[in-house]
């Protein structure tokens, strides 16, 4: 890994440059360089060599900075007679005779984040998951990218973005005409690459499946091993000892690092730190193990939160062991990290993938989010130890083929992750080891223990609010899927308490009562609740029709990103996979990340929550047995609930409404300045248990 940067149209370009550079001097001590590449427009490189030592920027026809690990170059060099030293060598080489576009890009088995220019022409991509980093901004009469966000907020600009994997971007230095995002020195424009899929899924038997399956984790593990001395991030769970196995296999010198609290006042030890030292006896490994006082946590919240820019919770609990792990291995001497991260998206490992209906679409959608929830931080994490990460388990062949897997082999019973737990059997792993029940990291080294002991004991109310108090910049900027409803404005608090930023609420209004993907009922008050809530509102109409009402909702998340600069949406989906597919396929699209807080939760313990952050919701809509007019206009208060949750029993009905039993339109709640008051309505039912609450006129208390 290595850290890449570039300031465009800027008469200071080369100090800005040099200045991230210095920023950025972890993520590489083997050297550095600058290089103009057009007028008032520089490239700058850290380089971390793990294969030659080829110094950057790189110029041939085009000019090149990259951070890069192909594991095919050298057969691409053969193939194509190029003369290249090195991974970054070919790439260059390769894009002055190819160019960059997807289908280019599809001949790279690796991973990278570079910075192609060549003929006024700025191209910049990432690989299809996003395990290597780049985030840009187009600010000021200024274009300017890099490894690292903090990078760029240090270099004074504000409005910066990730660039999304599935998206290339194409900056066009010499023009000024106007398109998705501009400025006045060009324009930046994206194109679409395509993704993996989950179909067809695989017609061979069980035995050929396993066959291909060890074939290929083999071929991933092997491919990543370097010349540098590595290490192994240890939790003594069925992914990081089927790596550690095979390693030892093939012969290779490594260590294990396993970090956890020391719990020895609590007389509870980290179930890590049990299976580690039992996986690393029972198979010979060489491990090592640091214990952390709870007294000690304070000091690495202060360097690890600003180091991932994140105060999420759950991103934090999982990022105390790997940052403790990672420093073991610096002091070690080691150049290279490796991480059982993904396994859990391609083999089915999560609770929510047992939940689902559609096992492989569950685990596309995972995969989706993966660039967001865990490779950037992970990333930071062990360049700021000087440590290039690798994620066998991502591999594309082999994820590509995971996904078609039918889901049987996956989840089976009580068991998840089917398949690669008896390929782990099969290769002597013990088989209380190879079944060991998934434990997220922050709990099975216990420092979630930890962080919720000094929220406490700091007087915070919840763990988010504490962790804000070392980053206090929104984690990322949202726009909020509002139908008026319960679970939407749920979704939104949700995510408002993990220290995420509302920046507008966005409406389709459907012309048709039974439209697939949107609520119409409760929608004529959208207007009122955003100015409850002190928000911009985005409102698109739609007809409703299937799958055409995509294209109205594509509009609506585009006017959203244009005028508020939303990172991503929130929605409060639930289980609904038709609605969730289709969302986070318009949000790929247009580069926007999906949140949903709600997916998977019971609709009981949804209900509850709703209660219990103080939301009042008005039913507006019935449509199941047991239901009647009486419901219409009736607040989902405790009472309403549990009779829901009696009928749910009785009649077979979501309790929550989630198959459009029930819909509700909130009139306030902690998200709500000030609270809505019906002033007129009226019930128009069409049969004995269907009807609709029509408001004909609210207003603001």
């Amino acid at each position: 890994m290595c850290g890449i940067v570039g300031v465009f149209h800027n008469g200071k370009a080369k100090e800005q440059v040099e200045q991230a550079l210095t920023l950025m001097e972890n993520r590489g001590r083997d050297g550095s360089g600058v290089k103009e590449v057009f007028s008032n427009s520089f490239f700058g490189h850290r380089l971390h060599a793990v294969v030659e030592r080829v110094p950057q920027p790189l110029v041939g026809e085009g000019t090149l900075v990259a951070n890069c690990e192909i594991y095919n170059w050298k057969n691409l060099a053969v193939k194509y007679s190029f003369p290249a030293k090195n991974d970054a060598e070919l790439l260059l080489q390769f894009f002055d005779r190819f160019g960059v576009t997807d289908t280019s890009l599809n001949q790279l088995d690796g991973v990278y984040a570079f910075a192609y220019f060549r003929e006024k022409k700025l191209f910049l991509a990432r690989d299809i998951l996003g395990e290597k980093p780049l985030w840009f901004t187009v600010e000021k009469n200024q274009f300017a990218f890099a490894s690292e966000k903090k990078v760029l907020i240090a270099l004074g600009f504000q409005q910066i973005k990730e660039l999304h994997p599935r998206q290339l971007a194409i900056h066009d230095v010499a023009s000024s005409s106007s398109s998705s995002s501009s400025s006045s020195s060009g324009t930046l424009l994206f194109q679409q690459r395509a993704f993996f899929t989950c179909i067809p899924e695989h017609l061979d038997s069980y035995g050929l499946l396993k066959e291909k399956t060890t074939q290929l984790l083999n071929k991933a593990i092997l491919k990543r091993i370097p010349r540098k001395k590595f290490g192994l991030l240890f939790s003594g769970g069925v992914d990081s000892t089927f790596l550690a196995k095979i390693l030892k296999e093939h012969g290779y010198e490594f260590t294990c690092y396993t970090a956890v609290l020391d719990t020895e006042n609590d007389m509870v030890l980290p179930s890590d730190l049990i299976y580690a030292r039992k996986a690393a006896q029972e198979l010979g490994l060489c491990l090592k193990i640091k214990k952390i006082k709870q007294e000690e946590i304070y000091s690495y919240l202060k360097k690890i939160v600003p180091l991932i820019e994140d105060s999420n919770v759950v991103k934090v609990g999982v990022a105390l062991p790997f940052f403790i792990a990672s420093e073991m291995a610096k002091e070690d001497g080691c150049k290279v990290i490796f991480s059982g991260l993904g396994s859990e998206e391609i083999f089915a490992g999560y609770e929510r993938h047992k939940l689902a209906r559609n096992i492989n679409s569950e685990c596309l959608s995972g995969l989706r989010k993966l660039f967001e929830r865990d490779l950037y931080r992970d990333d930071v994490i062990t360049m700021y130890h000087n440590l290039e990460l690798r994620l066998p388990f991502l591999d594309r062949e082999l994820a590509d083929f995971s996904l078609k897997i039918p889901q049987e082999h996956k989840i089976n019973a009580e068991i998840s992750k089917k398949i690669l737990r008896e390929i782990a059997l099969e290769h002597g792993i013990p088989l209380d080891i190879a079944f060991r029940k998934k434990t997220a990291a922050q709990y099975g080294s216990r420092f979630a223990t930890a962080l919720e002991k000094l929220a406490k004991k700091n007087n915070f109310l919840s763990q988010s609010a504490y962790l804000k108090t070392f980053y206090p910049r929104p984690n990322l900027q949202l726009g909020v899927l509002f139908s008026s409803g319960k679970d939407s404005a749920t979704a939104a608090y949700i995510m408002q308490q993990q220290n995420y930023r509302l920046a507008c609420l966005i409406t389709l209004k459907p012309k048709n009562q039974d439209s697939y993907m949107f609520q119409e009922a409760g929608t004529e008050l959208v207007g009122l609740q955003a100015q409850a809530m002190g928000l911009p509102l985005v409102v698109q109409e739609t007809a409703g029709e299937k799958e055409k009402e995509l294209i109205d909702l594509k509009a609506a998340l585009q006017e959203a990103k244009s005028k508020y600069g939303i990172d991503g949406i929130i929605t409060g989906a639930l289980s609904s996979t038709y609605q969730r597919d289709r969302m986070e396929q318009v949000c790929e699209e247009l580069g926007l990340k999906v949140f949903s807080p709600l997916w998977h939760k019971s609709q009981e313990n949804h209900l509850q929550e709703l209660l219990n952050y103080g939301f009042e919701a008005v039913i507006t809509k019935i449509a199941a047995d047991g239901l009647d007019e009486r419901w219409l206009g009736r607040f989902l208060d405790a009472q309403a609930v549990k009779e829901l949750q009696l009928l749910a029993k009785k009649n077979g009905i979501n309790p929550a409404g989630e198959g459009g039993e029930v819909e509700s339109v909130v009139i306030a709640g902690p998200l709500f300045q000030r609270k809505i008051f019906l002033k007129n309505t009226r019930k128009v039912m069409d049969g004995h248990h269907s009807g609709k609450l029509v408001i004909e006129e609210a207003v603001l208390v």
